[in-house]
């Protein structure tokens, strides 16, 4: 009489989960042979290493469209930002703690190095009141700005840049724009937003922007160049201590753009200063 639980000669044994992941009959792993999947990889291999080749072709040609000196396209913005050193709209400092004016005097003292009259010596000395243009130069000349011109502001005369006095200075500058020469004669104009009529004092005389300083031709070609830059001295009273002053600058006297809606720092830039004692 057979045994029940002998089992029938040639049945294969039953399947276990661990066949899943490698089945020692049929040499499968997760389902698939060596050769299978060698030809997965390959393909894979091919596949992306095509894409990677495309992609590398791509950027090689848009690469071969652009120019180093300056931007193929640049027409989007017409007219230059203001912007302000200190680079904060809000200046708020008790005119007695130099930990509280430090901050402003250690950021306008580190901006203000790159003009420093032994820094602009090596520059050229450029015809006043006339485009600089060197179109057919390779390497453009810069033209000298000298921290003294800023004179009360330049923190040649003052450390403290006014600060310590509680009427400091704020330095305004145009963003760079490659190939902009401004018509006419443009200048710096700051007014005061608040009833409190407030003086200022401009350096350079009336706050003008020099027209030799222009066009800008790039970082590459025009390797030192640095922007002018007015001076603004607030020369604020003991009545306008602890109450907070907001003061607008815009460019004037030339077509560059200061009255869009869309871009409130076209051309413009408004600050807020509260000096407390």
């Amino acid at each position: 009489m057979s045994n029940k639980n002998d089992k029938p000669e040639g049945k294969e044994p039953e399947s276990s989960w661990k066949d899943v992941i490698y089945n020692p009959r049929t040499g499968e792993f997760f389902g698939r042979t060596g050769r299978n999947w060698g030809l997965v990889l390959l393909f894979y291999l091919l596949f992306y290493g095509f894409l990677t080749a495309m992609f590398a072709f791509t950027m090689w040609v848009m690469l071969q469209t652009l120019n180093d000196e300056a931007p193929k396209y640049r027409d989007r913005v017409a007219s230059p930002g203001l912007a302000i050193r200190p680079n904060l709209l809000n200046i708020v400092f008790n005119r007695s703690n130099p930990l509280e004016y430090g901050q402003y005097v250690q950021h306008l003292e580190s901006f203000l190095h790159q003009y420093n009259d032994s820094e602009q010596a090596k520059n050229d000395l450029c015809m006043a009141g006339q485009y600089s243009d060197q179109d057919e130069e390779p390497q453009k000349k810069v033209c000298q700005f000298r921290r003294s011109i800023l004179h009360h502001c330049s923190g040649m005369e003052d450390a403290t840049f006014g600060y310590a006095e509680g009427k400091p200075c704020v330095i305004v500058k145009m963003n760079r724009i490659i190939g902009l020469k401004p018509a006419g004669d443009p200048y710096i104009n700051c007014t005061s937003k608040t009833e409190t009529l407030l003086q200022m004092q401009y350096f350079p005389h009336e706050g003008t922007i020099d027209r030799m300083y222009f066009p800008y031709y790039g970082k590459k070609s025009h390797e030192g160049y640095v922007q002018p830059l007015v001076a603004i001295k607030l020369l604020l009273k003991k009545e306008d201590f602890n109450s907070e002053q907001i003061v607008e600058c815009r460019v004037e006297g030339s077509n560059l753009k200061n009255n869009d809606d869309r871009d409130k720092f076209l051309g413009r830039v408004t600050f807020r200063v509260l000096v407390t004692e």
